[in-house]
């Protein structure tokens, strides 16, 4: 069948089609920060919208958008839906156990202030978890962690959205950038170190922002040795790790780096006054009790399941694996309706270019989901469970998430009309629209690329190619525009309601994500600002153009 091409500005006048094309996206935002409805019938609300201006604008055919909208909620579901379940069920099975509350104990031991808590866990080891997962892995698995240690939801939420910006353009072993390579046909190799000479200014400074949001300037001045040590630990391998060897590592080698370095600082430092957080409570309001002496053997078994975790994400990522898991089965669904149906158009990609393809890749053995629930079983038969009782906190982790899985679910079929109907092409046009602000703006495409899509791969894929030829048409250097693409878009990462609904499940939280929303929004924003003036400044200022990779 001929494919149906996208139209990116269906009423021949630029700023009312990228106005009506910002609709669906307004209805979402405004019904989660100002109207306070749940976010799956926010989710909801968006994805009638989308449809509506797909078909009724953008005169998409009936059977495109209904095959689109099943196509990005299955890919909701599967990975990223499938990564939330087991892993809050992993946690579900150590707070049965009583072995989440010794965790909590002994990184208060270790870490008894709760600024460095927060360096420690959402920016160090979250940047680790990112490396190896992504997907919203970190936040779950950090925002869970400081709820235990006594953080309050909205902080636990929020700051573990703010901490993962650092780490996410190279998380799950680097698939944003490999995947911006292959869309843009850009270099690897060179997207990686001109991202790893962008996004190491902010990665020093995450550790400082979190704990001035947190606790003021104030408290940053308590405990900056913290907050420098990690911002160092994590930048410098960032950099030598991109530039010298590639995205693939960037986050394992960085992220474990700032845990060790800000470990051996607390042996030999600690803040003049300790910042002690109130009794944490669990989820019914109760406060948790203390778990008792911290035996070296309890302490020990508290951490396996976490640690059983770890060994099983960082084997299930290797190439190696993953291709041998798909040897074994790895399905792919041509989507009916949808597969080469929709025709891309200058200028988002370039003349003669092949119709989008559809494939849900239904890789369930390699997926990360998969990887979670392995580790989560041997951790499960490592702490006394019989498999009935598993299957059993398996049923009610399943219950608990239902809205969360809802909303996910919603959340990628709101994105992926947008997505084939062209929609958010229109409104990246209208940035490529801005001359010599461009490397400025299209920073901002990034980050609206993530808050769209809930994803920095995703992004990558949507705008890579119109940054290539807006870049190439300006002047500029697409590796440096593809690259701004990407780091812009991590800052995009907090925003992005699917990212919201993750932290608000984890911790037990859901139903408040207007209040994270509005929390993060600006620490969002300003971040994203700051990034786009230094990509600016890279593409005319010296001496930042020496930065820029030839």
């Amino acid at each position: 069948m001929t494919p149906w091409p996208q139209n990116y500005d269906p009423f021949g006048n630029v700023v009312l089609s990228t106005l009506v094309a910002a609709i669906p996206i307004i209805i979402l935002l405004g019904a989660i920060a100002l109207l306070h409805i749940r976010i799956h019938l926010a989710a909801l609300g968006g994805l009638v919208a989308a449809l509506a201006l797909a078909v009724g604008v953008c005169h998409m055919p009936m059977d495109i958008a209904a095959a689109t909208t099943v196509y990005g909620a299955a890919y909701g579901l599967f990975p990223i839906g499938w990564i939330i379940l087991n892993v809050i069920f992993l946690y579900q099975l150590t707070v049965q156990r009583g072995l989440f509350d010794i965790l909590r104990d002994s990184l208060a031991r270790v870490a008894p202030d709760a600024r460095i808590q927060l360096i420690l866990i959402a920016f160090a080891f979250g940047a680790f978890v990112e490396g190896m997962a992504g997907f919203g892995t970190p936040v779950a698995i950090t925002g869970v962690i400081l709820i235990q240690l006594g953080f309050k939801p909205l902080h636990a939420c929020g700051l573990a959205l703010i901490a993962n910006t650092a780490p996410v353009a190279f998380g799950s072993l680097g698939i944003p950038i490999t995947t911006l390579g292959q869309v843009a046909g850009l270099d690897v190799h060179q997207l990686s170190a001109m991202i790893g000479r962008q996004l190491p200014f902010f990665s020093f400074v995450i550790p400082f922002w979190i704990v001035a949001a947190f606790d003021g300037w104030r408290g940053l001045r308590a405990v900056w040795p913290a907050a420098l040590t990690a911002g160092l630990a994590f930048a410098i391998p960032q950099f030598l790790v991109s530039n010298f060897h590639g995205p693939w590592l960037v986050d394992i080698v960085a992220g474990s780096s700032a845990i060790i370095a800000t470990i051996l600082l607390l042996c030999v430092w600690q803040p003049r006054e300790i910042m002690r957080l109130d009794k944490p409570v669990d989820s019914d309001g109760a406060t948790i009790k203390d778990s008792g002496p911290l035996t070296r053997k309890r302490v020990a078994f508290a951490w396996m399941p976490w640690v059983i975790l770890t060994a099983f994400i960082l084997c299930w990522g290797l190439p190696k694996t993953q291709k041998s898991l798909d040897r074994i089965a790895s399905p792919e669904l041509v989507m009916p309706h949808l597969h080469l149906r929709v025709q891309r158009m200058p200028p988002v990609v370039p003349a003669g270019e092949k119709p989008e393809p559809a494939v849900f890749k239904f890789h369930y053995l390699s997926a990360t989901g998969t990887g979670i629930l392995a580790a989560a079983l041997v951790a499960g038969f490592a702490m006394g469970f019989t498999p009935v009782a598993m299957l059993r906190a398996y049923a009610h982790t399943l219950w608990r998430v239902r809205f969360s899985l809802l909303t996910i679910a919603a959340m990628l079929a709101l994105g992926n009309v947008t997505k084939y109907a062209g929609t958010d092409a229109t409104l990246g046009i209208a940035l490529a629209h801005t001359g010599t602000l461009y490397p400025f703006f299209g920073t901002l495409l990034g980050w609206l690329g993530v808050a769209l899509t809930g994803s920095d791969t995703a992004s990558n894929v949507l705008f890579g190619s119109l940054q290539k030829i807006t870049a190439q048409q300006l002047g500029l250097s697409p590796i440096l525009m593809g690259a701004a693409n990407s780091a812009g878009g991590v800052m995009g990462k907090m925003v992005d309601a699917q990212s919201i609904v993750v932290a608000s499940t984890a911790t037990n939280w859901y139903g408040h994500e207007d209040s994270i929303l509005r929390y993060v929004f600006w620490h969002s924003l300003a971040l994203a600002t700051l990034m786009g003036i230094f990509v600016y400044l890279q593409a005319y200022v010296a001496p930042f153009t020496a930065l820029v990779v030839k």
